[in-house]
C-alpha cells in the first residue's frame, strides 16, 4: 500500500497551484503593460493599432506606384466579374430588381462585395464586415433594405486602396467624405475637387453627382453633407467618357457620359451636358507624378 504523508500536498496539486500563481502573475504583467501602453499613447509614446493591417502588403507598401493605369485596370476587372454590364438608360425610380435577380446577392458576388467592404474600409469600421447581403453579425438582411448597405463608396474606396493610394485617400462608406476632403484640399491627401465646367476629367479621376434629396447640390455648396454617387473614369473619347461605378443596378456597371468639345462635363456657364445625371464635381486624383 502506497504511504501518504499527512500535511504534504500531492505533487499534481502543488504543480497546479504553481501554474495558477504563475498565471496570475502573467495576467498582472499584461495588465500593467496595457496600462503603460495606454499612458504612453496619451503622450504620444505608443502608436495606436494600425487601421490598415488587413490590407495586403502589395497595396499597403505599395509594391508599385499609385497609378491611373492600376486604378482603371482594377475597375475594369471588377466590371468584368459582374458580367460587363452597361446601362445608358435614364434612371427610373419605379424600376425594381427582384431579390433573386440582384447580382450583389448572387453566390460568388455577395462575397465580392464583402471584399469591397473589407478592403475599402479601415479595419476599425463596422461596415468592413458587411457583404452584398449580410450585416456585420453575418445575418442576411432583407433585399428591400439594401439601400441601408449601399456599397458604391466602398467600391471606389476599394479601387483606390488596391491601386496603392495608402494614407492619401479618406476611405469611407460615404462619397461625401472624400468629396469634401478633396474640396478642402487637405495636403496629405492626393485628391482635389474641380469644377465640372473648368476641368477635363482624365482616366482614373472620379465624377460625382448628388442624388435623392441632394440632387440639387452644387460645387459651391461644398463642403457639405449630401447623398451622392461617384463613378471612376476608365476611358476618355471625343465627346464621351466611359465610367464605372459600384452598386449601380446592384452590380458594378459602366455608363457613357457626354462631354463638351473641351472634354469637360459642363459648358462654361455651368450647364451639364448629361441630361440624365446632375454631375456637379470632378475629383482629380493626384497619382504618382511619373504615371
Amino acid at each position: 500500500m502506497r504511504q501518504i504523508v499527512v500535511g504534504r500536498e500531492p505533487r499534481a496539486l502543488q504543480a497546479a497551484r504553481r501554474r495558477s500563481r504563475d498565471g496570475s502573475q502573467t495576467k498582472r504583467s499584461l495588465l500593467w503593460l496595457a496600462l503603460c501602453c495606454a499612458s504612453l499613447a496619451a503622450v504620444g509614446g505608443c502608436a495606436p493599432p494600425r487601421r490598415d493591417l488587413h490590407v495586403p502588403p502589395f497595396a499597403r507598401v505599395p509594391y508599385e506606384p499609385f497609378s491611373r493605369e492600376a486604378a482603371v485596370a482594377i475597375a475594369l476587372r471588377e466590371w468584368r466579374s459582374f458580367g460587363a454590364l452597361v446601362n445608358d438608360e435614364p434612371p427610373d425610380p419605379q424600376r425594381s430588381i427582384p431579390a433573386d435577380a440582384k447580382p450583389e446577392r448572387a453566390p460568388g458576388l455577395w462575397q465580392r462585395v464583402g471584399e469591397y467592404w473589407w478592403l475599402g474600409q479601415d479595419a476599425d469600421r463596422t461596415e468592413s464586415a458587411w457583404t452584398g447581403k449580410h450585416d456585420a453579425a453575418g445575418n442576411v438582411f432583407p433585399a428591400e433594405r439594401d439601400g441601408q448597405y449601399a456599397w458604391s463608396a466602398a467600391f471606389i474606396s476599394y479601387v483606390m486602396r488596391t491601386a496603392g493610394a495608402g494614407e492619401a485617400f479618406p476611405y469611407s462608406p460615404a462619397h461625401s467624405t472624400y468629396v469634401n476632403a478633396a474640396r478642402t484640399g487637405s495636403p496629405e491627401l492626393r485628391i482635389r475637387a474641380e469644377r465640372p465646367e473648368a476641368y477635363a476629367p482624365r482616366a482614373g479621376d472620379l465624377i460625382c453627382m448628388g442624388r435623392a434629396s441632394s440632387k440639387n447640390v452644387r460645387y459651391d455648396d461644398l463642403p457639405t453633407e449630401f447623398e451622392g454617387h461617384c463613378d471612376l473614369v476608365v476611358d476618355v473619347a471625343p465627346e464621351m467618357l466611359t465610367v464605372i461605378g459600384g452598386n449601380v443596378d446592384d452590380a458594378v456597371t459602366a455608363k457613357h457620359v457626354p462631354i463638351t468639345e473641351d472634354s469637360t462635363l459642363a459648358m462654361p456657364d455651368g450647364r451639364v451636358l448629361d441630361a440624365r445625371y446632375p454631375w456637379f464635381v470632378v475629383i482629380r486624383v493626384l497619382y504618382d507624378p511619373s504615371r
